[in-house]
């Protein structure tokens, strides 16, 4: 099987996503997690990457489809595999397509998670992260034992600058410019399947296994 993965920030895709994952046995690959891993092996298209991201610039669509190409060669890649993160233009998509065409591969379709920005917001602003361990809370959904406090060290809970209604208005304004478009592209190609994340993560896993046992089929075993 082979999938890519759509969502606005705090629609729970990386959730679900694994799950997915876990379920049909194939990774989930993220232009993020090759960067870092293909840049500690040393490779020469991982270190090209990293002068770029180290900087903090965009990593130049022929390096970002290089890596992609490389690592879904990989043998874990065998039986299918999610993207995560990529394609981000009708650039990478179109070459992602003659790609996996040469390879004698097909996207199965694109998982677009979806929630109202109201949804986004009240989750993304209930948000609290550890400021010593890393642990994640939600004042609503998972809060702390004890309020402003890790249950796991101690540390004081704080809102990430990220997570402020402002900063996430301008998040979700930006996903929607820059994948409207992607969207756009599947759904002509009738690859587009709409997951409803507006519910508890193990409803919207069922929702997700709905769609996808109907344009994919149950799971082996």
């Amino acid at each position: 099987m082979i999938y890519l993965l759509f969502g606005p920030p705090g629609v729970g895709k990386g959730t679900q996503g694994a799950r997915i994952a876990h379920k049909y046995a194939v990774p989930i690959i993220s232009t993020g997690e090759i960067f870092r891993n293909l840049a500690a092996a040393g490779t020469p298209l991982g270190r090209a990457a990293k002068e770029f991201t180290s900087k903090g610039e965009l990593v130049p669509d022929e390096i970002v489809v290089a890596l992609v190409q490389q690592r879904i060669a990989m043998a874990d890649c065998a039986d299918g595999f999610l993207l995560d993160g990529f394609p981000r233009t009708i650039n990478q998509a179109e070459i992602l397509e003659c790609t996996l065409d040469d390879m004698g591969l097909e996207l199965n379709g694109v998982l677009s998670f979806e929630a109202c920005d109201g949804e986004l917001i009240r989750r993304l602003t209930g948000r609290r992260t550890c400021g010593r361990c890393g642990a994640t809370y939600h004042i609503r959904a998972m809060p702390p034992a004890r309020e402003g406090i890790c249950d796991r060290c101690g540390g004081e809970l704080v809102q990430r600058a990220d997570d402020t209604e402002e900063a996430i208005r301008t998040r979700l304004r930006e996903y929607e410019a820059k994948t409207a478009p992607l969207l756009s592209f599947y759904r002509k190609r009738g690859l587009l399947r709409s997951v409803d994340a507006a519910a508890a993560p193990d409803t919207v896993a069922a929702r997700a296994a709905a769609v996808l046992a109907v344009s994919h089929g149950a799971p082996r075993g």
